[in-house]
């Protein structure tokens, strides 16, 4: 399947929207990822540094982006990459080079790795501050660490200052100049985020479709990776949770290797990655196709307050605010239900809710799960960032209720619930990415008895 993804002209327009936002006489340096070891001589599947692949779209590790504001009017992009080798492409699969580098990543000069110290001592040369983000890409090249690689490069030019050599004086975390380009998601990045966000809105149908008692969790998310990789989203943007009956209740629940019991609900928590984007979707259905009365009820209070949160979200509202919405919210409704006693300002004002809605309420979404950017939280852990246009988010309501919990009814017990869906911040609103994966109680009945018609 074909995807619309970035040209290299959004990845060119990026270097120099950071290059603007440093002094003259800067450099900034960006490492790749390396291949991580899983045992012995066999790797993880490669994931590249999401600050390098932001300002390269190049995916192959071991590399590395300077960018050079020596004026206004000169700006320059270079990479430091793997030298093209046959032995090695033969084994572990083909290199892209400087060459093709040059041509189809827009870059100004491409070199090889083993180039980089010679010619980084003379590009370091009489610079004034030197910008990086700091503890970014653990394990580069034969350092522990990029700081120590850093340190390392800038011995080497001040060893060289009897020569008249001047090293950079200041160094300089960039890491909040990236972090605010990468909160804002362009058209073309927006564009990519509904594909994968419909890829996994389907994968999350035909979770629903495929589950009955009796089955594995493991074997539910077989069929959501299946349904990742053949629509192109070749791997999850993390490992998926998928947890039945109690099991919801632990929040990163990854095991995935308990049965499905009938009468039990199952959580669903995954998304796909696409061209380097993430969906985070979340679902909490009944393995049986049917809510029993219980069940209903408290799922109807996080779908009501989820919806009703979404509702809101429009520019320049904040975490702060539908946070303390949703408490009220679900205070409310645990009241009414007898989860929670007493009066309802005493409990609004101590939180009470949150012995059950015991995470955030949504996070930041785009090349990383919970993306870069600033949420502004106060002395109160408030998050007081304003929305604009081009944000993304999950907004993620959630009720827990352990087996071992004896201070509620026991028909509560062993429930745990979270609905998430992924909301683009529009000029007039908001969009929901993830409408497609079904959340009403009814259309997840409906859903699941259509599949079992189909299976009888």
């Amino acid at each position: 399947m074909k995807h619309t993804l970035l040209n290299v002209e959004e990845f060119k327009t990026r270097r120099l929207k950071l290059l603007a936002n440093i002094p003259v006489g800067s450099i900034a340096f960006f490492p790749a990822a390396k291949e991580i070891t899983r045992s012995n001589d066999t790797e993880y599947a490669f994931c590249q540094n999401k600050n390098f692949y932001y300002l390269t779209g190049f995916n192959e590790p071991d590399a590395l982006l300077i960018l050079i504001k020596s004026n206004d009017d000169q700006l320059q992009s270079i990479l430091f990459s793997r030298a093209k080798d046959p032995l090695q492409e033969i084994w572990h699969g083909r290199r892209i080079g400087q060459e093709k580098a040059k041509k189809h990543y827009g870059f100004d000069q491409c070199y090889t790795l083993e180039e980089s110290d010679e010619i980084l001592l003379e590009r370091l040369t009489d610079i004034k501050e030197l910008h990086y983000c700091f503890g970014d890409a653990p394990n580069f090249g034969e350092c522990q660490t990029f700081d120590q690689q850093v340190s390392q490069w800038l011995a080497s030019v001040k060893a060289k200052v009897r020569q008249g050599i001047t090293a950079p004086h200041t160094l300089v975390d960039c890491s909040a100049v990236i972090n605010e380009m990468r909160l804002i998601k362009s058209d073309a990045e927006l564009d990519i985020m509904r594909q994968v966000n419909d890829i996994s809105c389907a994968a999350h149908q035909r979770a629903m479709e495929k589950t009955l008692a009796g089955k594995f969790e493991y074997q539910i998310e077989a069929e959501i990776l299946h349904e990742f990789a053949r629509n192109g989203a070749r791997f999850p943007a993390y490992a998926s949770i998928v947890a039945g009956g109690d099991n919801a209740n632990i929040l990163h629940y990854t095991n995935n290797d308990d049965v499905l019991n009938d009468g039990e609900l199952l959580l669903i928590d995954a998304g796909g990655e696409l061209a380097g984007y993430a969906a985070d979707i979340t679902r909490t259905f009944p393995v049986n196709g049917k809510f029993t009365p219980s069940q209903r009820a408290l799922y109807q209070l996080v779908l009501d307050v989820q919806n009703a949160v979404i509702e809101q979200i429009i520019p320049n509202i904040n975490f702060a605010q539908l946070n303390a919405f949703t408490c009220e919210f679900l205070t409310k409704g645990l009241i009414e239900l007898g989860i929670l006693s007493g009066d309802l300002t005493a409990l609004i004002e101590e939180k009470s809710c949150k012995k059950y809605f015991i995470h955030g309420l949504g996070h930041w979404l785009g090349l990383d799960v919970h993306d870069a950017g600033d949420y502004q939280v106060n002395k109160d852990k408030q998050q007081l960032r304003s929305f604009e246009p081009g944000m993304v988010m999950t907004i993620e309501p959630g009720l827990y209720i352990p087996l071992d919990d004896d201070s509620v009814d026991e028909k509560w017990r062993g429930i745990g619930i979270r609905i998430e869906d992924n909301i683009l911040v529009t000029d007039q609103g908001h969009e929901n990415l993830t409408k497609n994966a079904p959340k009403s109680i009814k259309a997840i009945e409906s859903l699941m008895a259509n599949a079992k018609l189909k299976l009888s």
